[in-house]
């Protein structure tokens, strides 16, 4: 049975497979896709899955390849059904402030057609300008702005989705409140593409802030900066972006940008208030920061706007003489302090390097830890040294990851911190939507 259909685009070239065989996440199995199929609307990706559920050929469903824990990576005899080329934004309506668009729209896109109409849509992950929304929903991605306005699953109201045997299905509702039945669209949103294919999302926009305020304060350790976030919400100061970036994260950002911010501090936390309030919210953000004897930047820095900007390229990319892993772990707020403490120990303990940066405002921190690829031994010590990481932040009360998903990479970690009843549920749910098991497999839960 061959696959064809007016609104697909298939390619079997072996340049097209190998660029279209993983994301960004660590690879664990490398495999090819038998082919990449790109569709242009809906009813291409209902032929798509109709093939497949009488072929029992996998589909694993990708947006622009910029996931970080391998739930875009081809497995063994699949498809790759890339959803890139949907990206219409089919409609924006200023006076519901909602917006309803095709998975391949890129965030940075809809934030511009929003902004005509003095609306936002608030997620916004570091990689944003090149992200997809139909991406964002299958990983529930977070971003910057999760501070105050929450991750994807905060400004999903409806999803059209295609299951596994090409049926066209709808869930939720364009209306802010909405109770009806069981929320089916809270669960496709972060199921990583293991039930069903989303082809329309409709999404809540929020205000456009009539006014921000970037404050950057350097610090001299990072448990100080770290404490800072405490002191700001123990004020009732509620900002939209609160981020921390450790000592090794401005030297790397100063190799690679030509700035001088290492010298300035051991650690970096840049806050941002927005709307009516921003400005006096601030200044309470800036009393508290001085208080615990941050330097802060002025009213209006130019310059605490460039940082924000920065730190979304914060985690850089590896160097060809370095091993490296990344993490994305989140603790309770209260329990910040002492998780950044436990990583400086452990780095020391397992002879690692180390780079922190956080969306501290939430408790979801990226540590990186790395080695010199000529060092002996160095592969078993990052191994160890994330393994540590994992179980203390899941002693915490923490999670394994606050906005990645878990994907390929992060498989082996689920049963530790949820218990087995529950991965039972969740395989029943996959075997409900997926009975043939042909959706993204070996993703998102273990052992479907």
């Amino acid at each position: 049975m061959a696959l064809s259909h007016p609104d697909l685009e298939i390619d079997t070239s072996v340049p097209v497979r190998a660029a279209y065989a993983a994301d960004q996440g660590p690879v664990l199995d490398y495999a090819e896709p038998l082919a990449v199929v790109w569709a242009k609307g809906t009813e291409g990706v209902q032929a798509v899955l109709r093939w497949a559920s009488e072929t029992g050929t996998a589909v694993v469903a990708r947006g622009a390849g910029t996931g970080v824990s391998g739930g875009a990576h081809a497995t063994a005899g699949c498809i790759v059904l890339s959803l890139e080329r949907m990206n219409r934004i089919l409609e924006l309506n200023p006076l519901d402030e909602v917006a309803v668009v095709e998975p391949g729209v890129v965030n940075a896109d809809l934030n511009a057609a929003a902004a005509e109409h003095g609306l936002m849509y608030a997620p916004d992950p570091a990689s944003y300008r090149i992200s997809t929304i139909g991406g964002n929903v299958a990983t529930n991605a977070g971003g910057l702005r999760c501070a105050k306005y929450g991750v994807t699953r905060d400004s999903v109201l409806a999803l059209d989705v295609v299951l596994a045997d090409g049926t066209l299905i709808k869930t939720g509702q364009r209306t802010f409140k909405g109770v009806a039945g069981y929320d089916l669209t809270g669960l496709f949103t972060g199921s990583e593409g293991t039930l069903g294919i989303v082809v329309g999302i409709t999404v809540r926009l929020r205000y456009l802030p009539v006014r921000t305020c970037t404050i950057a304060a350097f610090f001299p350790d990072v448990p100080t900066a770290a404490s800072g976030v405490l002191a700001v919400g123990t004020a009732r100061v509620q900002p939209a972006i609160m981020e921390l970036l450790d000592g090794a994260t401005l030297a790397a950002l100063d190799a690679a940008h030509g700035s001088a911010l290492a010298a300035r501090g051991n650690a970096l936390l840049l806050i941002q208030t927005d709307g009516f309030g921003a400005v006096a919210e601030a200044g309470v953000v800036r009393e508290v920061l001085s208080g615990l004897g941050g330097t802060v930047s002025t009213e209006g820095s130019a310059e605490a706007e460039r940082l924000v900007d920065l730190r979304r390229h914060s985690r850089g990319s590896g160097l060809a003489e370095q091993l490296r892993v990344g993490e994305d772990v989140a603790v309770p707020r209260s329990a910040l302090v002492g998780y950044v403490a436990e990583l400086e120990r452990m780095a020391a303990a397992h002879r690692v390097g180390l780079r922190v940066v956080a969306h501290a405002g939430d408790g979801n921190l990226h540590p990186t830890f790395w080695v010199g690829t000529a060092e002996e031994g160095g592969q078993q010590r990052l191994d160890a040294a994330l393994d540590e990481s994992i179980a203390v932040a899941l002693s915490l009360g923490g999670t394994i990851t606050g906005e990645h998903g878990v994907g390929q990479y992060k498989l082996r970690w689920l049963p530790a911190e949820q218990q087995e009843e529950v991965l039972v549920l969740q395989r029943r749910l996959k075997s409900l939507f997926d009975p043939a098991g042909i959706l993204n497999p070996g993703k998102a839960i273990p052992g479907v």
